[in-house]
């Protein structure tokens, strides 16, 4: 039985944003049809588990949720302003609904566009798509983030709000926005892989959800190579979760991890779809992130690893994004190959860019380390454990430290 209801509820999951995205398409009111959409899928939830599932899921749900927004909006102001109000709203291509009809298109991307409108922060894309497309509450958003649930609930608010009126649909310059959807997205993963604070190093259901959502955008779009780069850097990345932390949650360094652990169907998809994007055209930034993640995952052991061609890699993707980030992996790669030495006079450059974070120092202290320089390593260390919010690094990072004191 409990099999049955993870499948609705994976089902229901999927359907939520195509059914959002038609509701909104038609009639705008973005407030309003999230409440009907919600609605439509308690109604689901109650009646599929024991009635079976309609012949048309979707269209279901679109009905479902069209007669609650219908009826809310006639609540609210008489049938001749709100039919008037729809009509200036609803764009020329928008969707019918006949029976059990689903959309003409897919919405999914299109509300992904509306939820990274350029207009919002970064912070309220990630919230906003977190809500509209990935289906979680405003209270699973908070705690991801470690926001009260209201502070939350008012920067959703407010992301709606700036939205309201906007054009549904894939909007003009959507290959200019499409960068942002990714980024968001990258954003959203990488909080899931690794939290920036709290007791635990991952929360999965974020990278999941990243996953899935990046997923979708793929299918829209299969011919983007940068598209299939994020998702294989995903893919890749996501595949050691289950080696990344021991028993009791402490985090366990690359080069410790069991990789018979590793999910090597999650590794095969990636490398398929990183080697098709790279052999397309030209690479972008997420096509050689993915490609040097493939490296270590590609390798039977540590001592395995081609650090010549991870060195390669980040030399090109330096030249394409020359950000703190980038460099800071690229002086990891410099150090493999020609010594810790010269890795940590790669480090000196980026002092004033990633003092701030505890990623340098942490860096700093495992060059120092293998260099032989015992002492500066263990300050490194414990210079970025206070540095970092997240408990596990910071167990972690001590550790490191107070093995070098023996």
């Amino acid at each position: 039985m409990r099999g049955a209801t993870d499948a609705i509820e994976d089902l229901l999951r999927h359907h939520a944003p195509q059914v959002l995205g038609a509701l909104v398409r038609r009639y705008g009111h973005f407030d309003a049809a999230e409440d009907a959409v919600q609605e439509a899928l308690l109604a689901a939830a109650r009646q599929w588990p024991s009635e079976g599932l309609p012949e048309n899921p979707r269209g279901w749900l679109i009905r479902v949720a069209s007669r609650r927004l219908t009826d809310t909006l006639r609540a609210e102001e008489a049938r001749r302003a709100r039919e008037e109000r729809v009509a200036a709203l609803t764009p020329r291509d928008a969707f019918v609904t006949t029976g059990d009809r689903a959309p003409r298109e897919d919405d999914t991307l299109s509300l992904l566009f509306l939820c990274c409108h350029p207009d919002l922060t970064a912070s309220a894309q990630i919230a906003l798509t977190l809500r509209a497309v990935g289906g979680l509450t405003t209270a699973e958003i908070a705690r991801a983030h470690l926001v009260p649930e209201a502070t939350m609930a008012q920067r959703i608010s407010r992301a709606k709000q700036k939205v309201r009126g906007v054009r549904f649909g894939r909007p003009e310059d959507w290959g200019r926005r499409l960068p942002a959807v990714l980024h968001t997205l990258y954003l959203i993963f990488n909080e899931g892989h690794t939290a920036t604070s709290g007791p635990s190093l991952q929360r999965r259901d974020l990278a999941r959800e990243a996953i899935r959502l990046t997923r979708e955008v793929h299918r829209l779009l299969p011919d983007d190579g940068e598209v299939a780069g994020l998702l294989a850097l995903m893919l890749l990345t996501d595949a050691r979760r289950d080696a990344r932390t021991g028993e009791h949650g402490e985090l366990i360094p690359l080069d410790e991890q069991d990789r018979g652990r590793w999910d090597k169907a999650a590794i095969e998809e990636g490398v398929v779809l990183v080697t098709r994007a790279l052999g397309s055209g030209p690479a972008g930034p997420y096509q050689l992130r993915a490609a040097i993640t493939a490296v270590h995952d590609e390798a039977p052991s540590a001592e395995a690893t081609d650090w010549h061609e991870i060195l390669g890699l980040y030399d090109v993707l330096v030249r394409l994004l020359p950000g703190p980030v980038e460099r800071l992996g690229r002086a990891v790669a410099v150090a493999m190959v020609h010594g810790p030495r010269a890795g940590l006079a790669e480090l000196d450059v980026l002092e004033d860019e990633l003092s701030a974070g505890h990623r340098l120092d942490a860096v700093r202290g495992h060059l120092l380390e293998r260099a032989g320089a015992y002492e500066e390593a263990r300050a490194a260390y414990e210079s970025a454990a206070g540095k970092t919010l997240s408990a596990p690094e910071q167990r972690y990072l001590r550790a490191r430290a107070t093995r070098l004191k023996d």
